[in-house]
């Protein structure tokens, strides 16, 4: 051919061999770049491996086929958005958001400004009562209704311009529904107001719906902890506030405690953080030892919490009396006075007892170790184990209860012996139908005498605890 003779008389054959493969290298570069830039599809082809000898002419030397067992993806997945809002959850209602929150607050509207180019076909529309009790209608109906949009810029929907804008995050809630009994305060309010916000590390805003003056002022300490910003009373706001995230309601999962499997903090972490607040100074209660005469050396001090109006001791002397035999410097109280001094009062006692109410509640301040005794009244079993039992372990404290026998309640002087109050009172938990009955007649009529001789053995345990 003409084109060999020309080579031929041009180059060498050992010229020749090399151009052919400097002409083989170029196109498998040529071929590279082109697979590097364009990507072409090859699924429908199959994977070959090529050996070719680089030593003297071009030659391939094996083919083999690479066969993959991949199955080939024959789908799309599609991540789900979660909705903003949880109302599935069977303690409080909550939603969460970040981007574009603008809240009208005296019209009590939050706006979720979203960014999706087409509108999301679930529900956009949620009523939120910002208060940890939910389910309980006494509590729940005095709380206000929150109604939370997801609105969107591309549709034709009427979106509030920002008049303040916010670069913190928020946080919504009330001061309502039981708000100012002392139980509750902590349990609705305090404990989940703890877990919704600690990790912003006080940089956050509070916006709070029915607020109480007096609360907040009884609470200030705690709350100026949580958040350095002053508290914003969202019933009374004309503009429009707007932030860059927003918590609607509290974090809230296990009466007058917290469940560790649902969050990063435990009631030791929030009992720690009061006695932080408070510039509390014990962390441990005494460590008596054992065989020794205590009662000329170190004295465990104990708090009997007296009540004014219901659940009353109609014999605290006695009890008293009894008490100090045993060994204890004794103390009887109602606590309350002033917060700060009734934390500061509580964490200088070694155990605190009291029939089940509300100021049991001040068993957060105790130090460490200290013990807890309960005394259950008459139908008292399931409340008691709730509310005090269980968060009194969850604070590292010790626990004993006292249930006290028909005979020690001021019941069995209302009603004859074999009546069902007495002889079949409720054990187990309480239905919000049966709620009001229950409590007229096991919580507002009952005051206790207790048998002083049958209670000793409690006071003795307290006192080896306190060894242990």
């Amino acid at each position: 051919m003409k084109y060999d003779s020309f080579f031929a008389r041009s180059f060498s054959k050992h010229e020749q061999k090399k151009l052919g493969f400097g002409a083989f290298v170029s196109c498998f570069i040529i071929a590279a770049t082109f697979c590097i830039l364009f990507k072409p599809e090859f699924r429908h082809f199959k994977v070959v491996n090529v050996k070719v000898s680089l030593r003297g002419p071009p030659q391939i030397l094996a083919i083999t086929e690479e066969v993959s067992n991949k199955p080939k993806k024959t789908y799309v997945e599609i991540k789900e958005d979660k909705p903003i809002c949880n109302v599935t959850h069977p303690r409080a209602d909550l939603c969460e958001m970040n981007g574009d929150i603008r809240i009208h607050g005296n019209l009590s509207t939050i706006y979720f400004v979203s960014t999706d180019k087409l509108a999301d076909e679930r529900n956009n529309s949620w009523s939120i009562r910002p208060y940890a009790r939910k389910g309980d209608n006494r509590a729940m109906d005095s709380v206000t209704n929150l109604t939370v949009k997801k609105v969107y810029r591309n549709i034709s929907q009427e979106i509030p311009d920002c008049t303040r804008n916010y670069t913190v995050p928020a946080i919504v809630f009330s001061t309502k529904g039981y708000a100012g009994n002392h139980f509750h305060d902590f349990t609705d309010v305090l404990i989940p107001l703890f877990q919704t916000s600690r990790h912003f590390n006080n940089e956050v805003q509070f916006l709070i719906t029915n607020k109480k003056s007096w609360w907040i002022n009884k609470y200030k300490p705690v709350l100026q902890r949580l958040s350095k910003y002053d508290i914003i009373d969202i019933d009374k706001e004309k503009e429009v506030l707007c932030f860059p995230s927003m918590i609607i309601g509290l974090k809230a999962n296990k009466e007058f405690s917290i469940n560790t499997s649902e969050s990063p903090y435990s009631m030791s972490d929030f009992t720690k953080f009061l006695k932080s607040t408070y510039s509390l100074k014990r962390k441990s209660a005494v460590k008596l030892k054992k065989n020794a005469d205590q009662g000329r050396k170190i004295k465990p001090r104990l708090l009997i919490i007296s009540r004014s109006k219901t659940r009353r001791f109609t014999n605290v002397e006695e009890i008293v009396t009894m008490a100090r035999n045993i060994g204890f410097d004794v103390v009887v109280e109602e606590t309350r006075e002033n917060l700060a001094k009734v934390a500061k009062k509580v964490n200088s006692f070694d155990v605190l007892m009291g029939v089940h109410g509300a100021g049991l509640t001040n068993m957060v301040f105790l130090p460490e170790k200290a013990v807890v005794i309960q005394i259950v009244g008459l139908g008292m079993e399931w409340v008691s184990k709730v509310d005090f039992e269980i968060p009194a372990l969850d604070m590292k404290l010790k626990y004993l209860d006292y249930k006290i026998s028909v005979n020690e309640s001021s019941l069995i002087q209302q009603y004859p012996v074999e009546h069902h109050v007495l002889k079949d009172p409720p054990g187990n938990m309480i239905s919000p139908k049966g709620w009001i009955s229950y409590r007229k007649i096991y919580l507002e009529q009952q005051d206790v005498k207790i048998d002083v001789n049958r209670f000793r053995g409690t006071l003795l345990k307290a006192f080896e605890l306190l060894q242990s």
